[in-house]
């Protein structure tokens, strides 16, 4: 299973990755607090995903980053996670934060933020949570006795991201270890979690910067 981003086209998807909706839950106070898996879409074992947020066929492409002469070059960094990120030690857990993988799902900001929460006793569990829930794998709690991450279990597979609280469509959610390879052939860091741009405006491609909340992107869908 791969993804390999073509230049300045589409994602092309090898290995039948299964390809799904996926939302984004809150409570009664608007907070991101879960996902929630909505249906799959149709696809064989190779298929391409739209990247400049144009086409017709959303997710899929159709062409149309050819009719608008999308840039698609890639600017992310392809150093490993740990080299990017920030470390915050906590009473209980540690926090690593790489924070230009940022993907604006904000299930870090429930219940006070997760940065003030690993400060506190007794909130390792909900640390361990938000972190998890993260769709980009900016944020990543760690034991602090083994040093090991806390990642949630996840398959591999492309969540097709849906933000109802913020009435925009988000990011793919790549999922469970998936390669994602350059259009030079370079291969980014393997992980559990990464967000990749489907907007076509993230100032971080391949990946997901948040702008499609600041154009307030949608679908169509």
């Amino acid at each position: 299973m791969r993804i390999k981003v073509t230049g300045d086209g589409p994602y092309r998807v090898t290995g039948g990755v299964p390809l799904s909706r996926q939302t984004i839950g809150v409570d009664a106070q608007g907070q991101s607090v879960e996902w929630r898996e909505g249906p799959g879409f149709d696809h064989g074992d190779v298929y391409e995903l739209c990247r400049c947020g144009r086409s017709g066929s959303k997710p899929f492409c159709d062409g149309s980053h050819e009719r608008v002469g999308f840039d698609g070059t890639e600017t992310a960094s392809r150093e490993p996670y740990l080299s990017q990120a920030g470390e915050q030690d906590g009473p209980e857990v540690t926090l690593t934060d790489a924070e230009p993988l940022c993907a604006f799902a904000r299930f870090c900001d429930a219940d006070g933020q997760v940065w003030n929460l690993v400060e506190r006793p007794g909130h390792g569990d909900d640390v361990v949570r938000e972190a998890g829930n993260c769709p980009s794998g900016r944020l990543v709690a760690w034991n602090l006795a083994e040093r090991e991450p806390y990642e949630p279990r996840l398959e591999k597979s492309i969540g097709v991201v849906e933000d109802p609280a913020q009435d925009v469509s988000g990011p793919y959610w790549v999922r469970g270890g998936v390669t994602v390879e350059a259009a030079d052939g370079g291969e980014y860091e393997v992980r559990n979690r990464v967000t990749l741009c489907r907007c076509g405006a993230s100032a971080n491609k391949p990946f997901c910067d948040g702008s499609h909340a600041a154009i307030g992107f949608r679908d169509g869908l």
